[in-house]
């Protein structure tokens, strides 16, 4: 599946919100679970805060400033965020504050104060400020690429971080010390428990509303997420995929699942 090209722009969907003081590199450390401690100024890293029981409650991207960071976020789900970053407080020298004033751009190619996307190259740079006009084609660009959305795929408490790829992405660090629910994430890493991918696929009519269920013959192989013309993503059981003797279909749509570049497990049968 090729790259494709978007428009420069504000991300819409995406809301700001800093942690700032002189703790603050500790307390996210200690609940989130990549190693961001060490961002340097002007430096992003993907991170996710999970349930106890190891499930994603929110997905964001980082990018160190002053003694803090600023959180690259789904504007529907910052205010739950930031409610529950707020339990976690105590007594942390942090101030948590939504920061209305900026917004997320993204853009093709460099431009100046951008950063690259730390998931993935193929997504281009991010940049937080006051980006003109809004990005075009970023949701196809994203969908081809392979990376799930925070609201329109992942949604809250859902996925485990394997199966939203985070693990290969970069937003798992498995060096690190405890965070909230490291134990199911170390279990699943090192038993080889993770069974299910959010990958990229082509389709080959229009596609089916997401949720549809994708099959070969009478068995259930993955479920469509979001979709932008020809290309989706889906939740991929990648055992029964290679036991798939009959073509993928979602309601009657040809299915072809792809391998992005940047997954380092087999998905068989992937172009």
């Amino acid at each position: 599946m090729r790259d494709i090209d978007f428009r420069a722009g504000r991300l819409p969907g995406r809301s700001i919100l800093s942690v700032q003081g002189p703790e603050a590199g500790h307390f996210l450390n200690n609940l989130l679970t990549s190693d961001i401690d060490h961002l340097a100024e002007g430096q992003a890293g993907y991170a996710a805060l999970l349930t106890p029981q190891g499930k994603i409650l929110f997905d964001m991207i980082l990018l160190g400033q002053g003694d803090g960071y600023l959180i690259d976020c789904a504007a529907s789900q910052r205010a739950d965020l930031m409610k529950r970053l707020a339990m976690y407080k105590l007594r942390a020298k942090v101030e948590i504050a939504a920061r209305d004033d900026l917004a997320v751009g993204v853009s093709p190619v460099e431009v100046p104060g951008s950063y690259r996307d730390p998931r993935s190259a193929a997504i281009g740079w991010r940049t937080i400020g006051t980006p003109q006009g809004e990005a075009e084609g970023y949701d196809a660009a994203r969908i081809a690429a392979g990376l799930a959305d925070s609201e329109a795929d992942l949604g809250s408490g859902e996925f485990f971080p394997h199966e939203a790829n985070l693990d290969q992405l970069g937003g798992v660090n498995f060096r690190k010390g405890c965070y909230v629910g490291q134990e199911v994430v170390s279990r699943m890493e090192h038993r080889g428990l993770a069974r299910s991918r959010i990958l990229p696929v082509v389709l080959a009519g229009a596609a089916p509303p997401k949720g549809t269920d994708i099959r070969s013959g009478e068995k259930q192989v993955g479920t469509l997420l979001s979709s932008s013309g020809p290309n989706a993503l889906a939740l991929i059981r990648l055992d029964r995929l290679a036991e798939a003797t009959a073509p993928l279909l979602a309601d009657g749509v040809t299915v072809k699942v792809q391998k992005p570049g940047w997954a380092k497990y087999d998905v068989p049968g992937a172009a």
